[in-house]
Parts: structure tokens; C-alpha cells; sequence
């Protein structure tokens, strides 16, 4: 059993995927298929050794469809994909348009002049307009309209109707009937049929619809644009350093391992380790930050940033698809082809939706003919019924329900991957809307999940500058993970360091070395007392209470400082606490840490609610317990140590600082470890979910009082009859309506 995503061909409404969708279902070998009428392509799980593409386009094909290729490795670059189709329907709607908007324009004056006498009369004799219409209607039908007829003949050979047959069956409806009292003037007369023709109503109609899909393609386009960006920092070579010799090659020549050069202004073609050099990165496009960040020896590079002013080498580590940038484009894509759980219901009324219309349309028929001839005549009654009739059809088009979800659902992800926030599936997105309890790790989440030297207090007679130079030299001969605390600390106060002779580490205790000849002990506080030292001169360890670890920097003497470290808050931490409880969340922390550590955090963040001293099956418990009480709960960790709380939680979000795995396994990452993209987060789940409720409002409503306005339901109390022109401009505008109120995502602030 093998899942691949298939470009689809021919598909426009959601009836489109809803057809596409029950016939795949149908066929043996096949286990699931989903479709999505905004990205145009279908995720297929089948077995490969039963059913392949070709025999799911023999059963496709004769419908209008097509699986044209595997997604992601046709030779068209997303550009022209998107490229393509919006030629075809400008250079559709440069022809149709003008016509439409000419005909509408006197279709407006001819029933002006038949309501108000100071309008005067037509401007044409009637005979020559009746001919000139039946021209331009029949290129306009036979060449605009072919994709209209092709939906009709497929409804007439296999009953399966979707929005083409729609406008199909209208406007031949209504072009032949016009057709039979021009050309065959017995025919009116014989039948007693009224001479009003139709041929406007074709044209414009097709006008219309033709000039809104132009605009719906022309806006889907920029829906993808995310994914556009993104695949534009894909770099085509690199600069390889091979022996002696730096060489130009393509970037599927890289290989792991191989030297890369980077000059000034140039992109990282993929991911590596620097090894010589050094610069400021300009990561914004994968993680939203806007400030270049500085990379030097041993620190990681992604594909697609751009490197500033600066120069360096880095050894490569990952190619191809493999690649940090790689694997956030798949996952963009995934996100923005699923399907969000608010979606179904739409689904289901399209799936017979375009049935329940057509009955529509033949009952409000029929309804005119029977019902309306004894009041209105029957030549009134019959023009009455076949503007009905092709009015219901047309604006009963479902594209606009068919758009409303995953237009909104790209748009938002894509958002989110211009920002640093990754969304596994538009299912995650919606959750994340409806979370009422936050839950978060303390350990990388809000703190920065490394020891960090916080305060140095020298003894009196000491200077700070001298007693961080003897602590930092005797550390930089230590593997102990609180030695890289002092080295940061002092390179960031540019502290020249001596060198240490006879260094040695007593575990539990401390580190020793001789300096300039003289022996300095830095350690736990208990060993300086041990050592018989007068401790009047240590400062309180109440910082040690709120999880600080004190050291004590001493002479075979005396004692020289105090020296504080800990696993400091991050810098955005209080504030996305107090934005998150502004938006109504329940913040609670989540640890394994002690108390008084926890309790310290909390004060330091403004979290008042916290669980301390949890072990993995501890937090498993807490989130359960918290789902138990009715909430929607979101789970924030690092991926891998939380994973169990992670994984029950309603939502789980990963922090990706220090591990690319949290991408693979998270329904939201966070990149950078930025906690405050956390909020950015929920503000966008709200914008997208509240976006796809305006959406599908529209939708409905559009259609609620659409159909029967297009049926004449209010003309015998109130002579509201809508013209199936006027009903092709609506439908035509409610899909771009929809999709152009997906795109304002793309300008709102998070």
C-alpha cells in the first residue's frame, strides 16, 4: 500500500473533486483518495501491484479527468503551472468579455425602454439584432463555451453532472430555443411561443463566468505563493572545494561531506557545519527572524538562507531532499492539500449539490408553466420559466463552496512558513483555533534549555574583569556542560585569558589549576568550606533556591567571588505568557524540575498554575486529566523528551531548536525555539478558522437567496426576478469573493 499525490487535470468545483473523489473510492485496489479543488491535485492510497495510474484515468478520462502526474516531479516549475491556465483564461476572457459587457449594456437599455417611456427605443430593427446575436452567441458557445458543452455531453452519456454541466445545460437550453424562433420562424408561430430570444443571456452569461474563473486563477495563484518563495531559495549550483581546486557544480553533484564555499551575498546551498570563517546569516525565510544571525566555527547552515558581508567554508551534512528547506516545503505542501475537519460538511453538500439543482431548476420550470399561465399567459409564463430555469443553473454554481476551506487553508499555512511556524495539517490548524489550556515544558521552551552564566560577584579587594579571567581559564580546560557558560560569558566581554598548568577535575567537587604559579580552586560551596576557608565573603546562595547554581572561585586562602549560573528565561518568554492569557488561554507549566526551580520560572514568566518534579508518565497523566475536564489542550515541548504528553495533547507543539526531528513528528513546530511564535500561532489559527466560517457563510447564503430569487419565488409578491445574466455575474464573483478573503490573511499582522 503506497500514498502519492497526483496533479489532476479538468477539475473546477468542488462537485469536480466530489465526482473524482467517489470514483476512485470505487475502484479495487484502491484504499482512500482525497481531492482538493484549490491546490488541483489528488493524495491516492492504493497497492501499486493491483491498480496503477493508467487504469484510474480509464475510469476518469471519459468523465473529463485526468491524473497527468505524479505531484512534485513534473518538468513545469510551480510558475508555470500556475502560468499556464491563467493564459488561457485571459486570452478566453480578452474575446468574451468585451461582448458580455456590450450586450449586458444593452440588454440594461432594452429593459429601461420598455419600463420607462423616456428611454427611447432599441437602436437595431429586430430581425438584424436577432442575427447578429445568433452569431456571436454561436462562437461564443462552440469556442469560449466548449468546456461548458463538454460538461453537458458527459452529463447526457454518464448522469454525472458538475459545474460545467451546469452553465452547459443553460445556455444550450437557452440557445437553442433562440435558435429554433430565428431560424424557423414556423416554429414560433406554429407553437404560439413568444419572440423573445435569448441569445444575450449566452452571451453574457458566458461572458461572465469565463471573465470570474480568469480572476479565481488569477487570485488562486497567489495562494501559492509561500510555496513559491520557498522553492526559490533552492539554489541550481555551489561552489565545491575538491583538492586545491574550488569548482562550480550543479547542486545535485553535492555530496555529503564535500567543502562548500559561500562568498558575500551569495545563498547556502545546502545544509552544513561551518569549518573556516565567518559571517551573519540572513535566516528570515525559514525562520521568520529578522535579524542575520552570526556563524562561526561548528555552527549549522541551512539551504536557501542568504549569507551578508562575510565569507566561509562549511562541510556539508545534507543534500537533496534531506535538507532542512527541502523538508519544509514537503511539509507546506502537505499541510496546505489536506483537509480541515470544518470542511466535511461543506463536502457533503456538495456531493449532491449539483443533483438537488438540477432538480431545482426543472421543478421552478415546470412551476412557471403550470402555475404562471393562468395568471401571467402562457407566453409571459414560458418566458418566465426558461429564465428560471437557466438563472437557477447558473448561479447555483457551487464553486465558491467548493473554495471557501482550502483557499483559506493555504493561505494560512503558507502565512505560518513565511513566519516560522510549521503546521503539519489543516486539521492541527483548526485545533490550535479552539485550544483553551496551553501546556508548557520549562526546559527549552521557556528557558533556553542551556546553562548561562547570570551574575559575577567578586569578594571585596577583587575586580570582576580579573577573577571572570582566572575562573574562565581554569573552566576552559573542562568537558563539564557548565564550562561553555564562562567561555560565552567572557568572549562576550572580550576577557583575555591566561593559561592553566596541572589542571584537574575532582567529580562532585570542582576543577583546579595553577595560574602565574599560584593554585585556584572553583567549585561547589561545600568544597570551599572543606577546605577550611572563611566563607563570610560568599554572597547568599538564596539565589540557589530559585535554581541558580552558585560556584565559588578560592585561593589556597581565601575565597575570591561568587559566580551564578542558570538555565536563563528566554527573552520573549514573559511577554508571549501575557499575550496567550490576554487571548483567554490557560497557561499552565508542565516539568520535571524542582519545585522552587519551577516556582522561580513562574514568577520570572508570570505563570501562576504549575506542576513540578513530573516524571514522562506524570505529564502523560496531567494532560489526560486536563482533557478529562472538557478542555482542548495544547501540548508545547521539545519533541522528544515530552513525547508522551506531546502525543496525547489535542495539539502538539514542537520547539525546533537543536533538532530537525521535531519537524517529522509535531503537528507544530516553532522554529528558532522562538516561544513567542507561539502566540503569532494562535492568531493565525483564529484568523484562518474565522476566514473559512466568513467563507463558507458567504457560500451558503449566496445560494440560500440566490436560487429562489433566480426562480422567481418573490416576483408575484414583490416582481424581484434576477436575469441569468446578472445571475452569471454573481456566481462569477462569489468565487473570487471567496478567494479574495482568503488572500487578506497574507496582509493581516500576527
Amino acid at each position: 500500500m503506497i500514498t502519492q499525490k497526483f496533479s489532476v487535470k479538468g477539475m473546477h468545483c468542488a462537485s469536480c473533486s466530489a465526482l473524482i473523489m467517489k470514483h476512485l473510492k470505487k475502484l479495487d485496489g484502491v484504499a482512500d483518495a482525497d481531492v482538493n479543488v484549490a491546490t488541483e491535485q489528488a493524495k491516492v492510497t492504493f497497492e501499486s501491484d493491483r491498480i496503477t495510474k493508467e487504469k484510474m484515468n480509464q475510469v476518469l478520462e471519459p468523465l473529463g479527468y485526468a491524473l497527468v502526474s505524479e505531484a512534485g516531479t513534473d518538468q513545469q516549475s510551480p510558475t508555470q503551472e500556475r502560468e499556464e491556465p491563467l493564459i488561457s483564461e485571459q486570452e478566453k476572457t480578452y474575446f468574451a468579455l468585451p461582448l458580455a459587457a456590450m450586450f449586458f449594456v444593452l440588454m440594461l437599455w432594452e429593459i429601461a425602454a420598455r419600463r420607462y417611456s423616456s428611454v427611447p427605443n432599441f437602436p437595431f430593427p429586430m430581425e438584424f439584432w436577432n442575427i447578429f446575436s445568433f452569431t456571436v452567441a454561436t462562437m461564443v458557445l462552440f469556442w469560449i463555451g466548449k468546456p461548458f458543452l463538454s460538461g453537458l455531453f458527459r452529463f447526457i452519456r454518464f448522469g454525472t453532472a458538475d459545474m460545467h454541466a451546469l452553465i452547459g445545460i443553460g445556455t444550450s437550453v437557452a440557445y437553442l430555443y433562440s435558435s429554433l424562433i430565428v431560424l424557423i420562424p414556423s416554429f414560433r408561430a406554429y407553437f404560439r411561443f413568444p419572440e423573445e430570444t435569448y441569445f444575450d443571456v449566452v452571451i453574457v452569461v458566458i461572458g461572465f463566468v469565463t471573465f470570474g474563473k480568469y480572476l479565481e486563477v488569477r487570485a488562486k495563484a497567489k495562494t501559492g505563493d509561500a510555496i513559491a518563495r520557498l522553492l526559490h531559495l533552492q539554489t541550481k549550483t555551489a561552489l565545491v572545494i575538491r583538492g586545491d581546486e574550488e569548482t562550480e557544480v550543479p547542486i545535485g553533484s553535492v555530496m555529503p561531506d564535500d567543502l562548500v564555499r559561500v562568498k558575500p551575498a551569495g545563498r547556502i546551498p545546502v545544509d552544513g557545519v561551518v569549518v573556516d570563517g565567518s559571517s551573519f546569516v540572513d535566516e528570515s525565510m525559514l525562520s521568520g527572524e529578522s535579524m542575520p544571525v552570526e556563524k562561526k566555527a561548528d555552527d549549522p547552515v541551512r539551504a536557501g538562507t542568504l549569507n551578508t558581508t562575510g565569507t566561509f567554508v562549511f562541510r556539508v551534512t545534507a543534500v537533496g531532499q534531506s535538507t532542512l528547506l527541502a523538508r519544509i516545503i514537503r511539509m507546506v505542501e502537505e499541510a496546505q492539500g489536506s483537509r480541515a475537519p470544518i470542511q466535511a460538511l461543506a463536502d457533503r453538500i456538495s456531493a449532491v449539490f449539483v443533483p438537488v439543482v438540477l432538480g431545482l431548476s426543472g421543478i421552478a420550470f415546470l412551476s412557471w408553466l403550470v402555475l404562471g399561465t393562468p395568471v401571467y399567459g402562457f407566453s409571459q409564463a414560458l418566458s418566465f420559466a426558461l429564465l428560471a430555469f437557466v438563472g437557477i443553473l447558473v448561479i447555483a454554481c457551487p464553486c465558491a463552496l467548493g473554495l471557501a476551506t482550502p483557499t483559506a487553508i493555504i493561505v494560512g499555512v503558507g502565512k505560518g512558513a513565511e513566519k516560522g511556524i510549521l503546521v503539519r495539517d489543516a486539521a492541527t490548524l483548526e485545533g490550535l483555533s479552539r485550544a483553551q489550556v496551553i501546556v508548557m515544558d520549562k526546559t527549552g521552551t521557556l528557558t533556553k534549555g542551556e546553562p548561562e552564566l547570570i551574575s559575577v560577584h567578586p569578594s571585596s579587594g577583587y575586580e570582576e574583569r580579573e577573577i571572570l579571567a582566572l575562573a574562565t581559564a581554569i573552566e576552559n580546560r573542562s568537558e563539564h556542560p557548565l564550562a561553555q557558560a564562562f567561555v560565552k560569558f567572557s568572549a562576550g566581554k572580550q576577557i583575555t585569558i591566561p593559561s592553566v598548568n596541572d589542571f584537574q577535575a575532582e567529580r562532585g567537587r570542582g576543577v583546579r589549576g595553577v595560574i602565574g604559579g599560584k593554585t585556584y580552586f572553583l567549585g561547589s560551596f561545600r568544597w570551599a568550606q572543606e577546605r577550611g576557608l572563611s566563607m563570610e565573603k560568599v554572597v547568599s546562595d538564596q539565589e540557589s533556591n530559585e535554581g541558580k547554581i552558585s560556584l565559588i572561585l578560592c585561593s589556597e586562602q581565601e575565597v575570591l567571588g561568587t559566580f551564578f549560573i542558570a538555565d536563563a528565561v528566554k527573552p520573549e518568554a514573559r511577554q508571549a505568557v501575557s499575550e496567550l492569557q490576554k487571548l483567554g488561554l490557560r497557561v499552565i507549566m508542565l516539568t520535571g524540575d524542582r519545585k522552587s526551580v519551577a516556582s522561580s520560572i513562574g514568577k520570572q514568566v508570570g505563570i501562576r498554575e504549575i506542576v513540578a518534579e513530573a516524571l514522562p508518565d506524570d505529564k502523560f497523566a496531567t494532560i489526560k486529566r486536563l482533557q478529562e475536564e472538557g478542555n482542548i489542550v495544547a501540548m508545547v515541548g521539545d519533541g522528544i523528551n515530552d513525547a508522551p504528553a506531546l502525543a496525547q495533547a489535542n495539539i502538539g507543539i514542537a520547539m525546533a531548536t537543536g533538532t530537525d526531528a521535531a519537524i517529522e513528528s509535531a503537528g507544530i513546530t516553532l522554529l528558532h525555539g522562538d516561544i513567542g511564535k507561539l502566540v503569532k500561532a494562535i492568531r493565525l489559527s483564529r484568523m484562518t478558522l474565522a476566514g473559512i466560517k466568513q467563507n463558507l457563510f458567504f457560500a451558503f447564503v449566496f445560494n440560500v437567496i440566490g436560487i429562489p430569487l433566480a426562480g422567481g419565488m418573490f416576483y408575484p409578491v414583490f416582481g424581484w426576478l434576477l436575469s441569468p445574466a446578472f445571475a452569471g455575474l454573481a456566481m462569477a464573483f462569489s468565487s473570487v469573493t471567496v478567494v479574495g478573503n482568503a488572500l487578506r490573511l497574507r496582509s493581516k499582522k500576527l
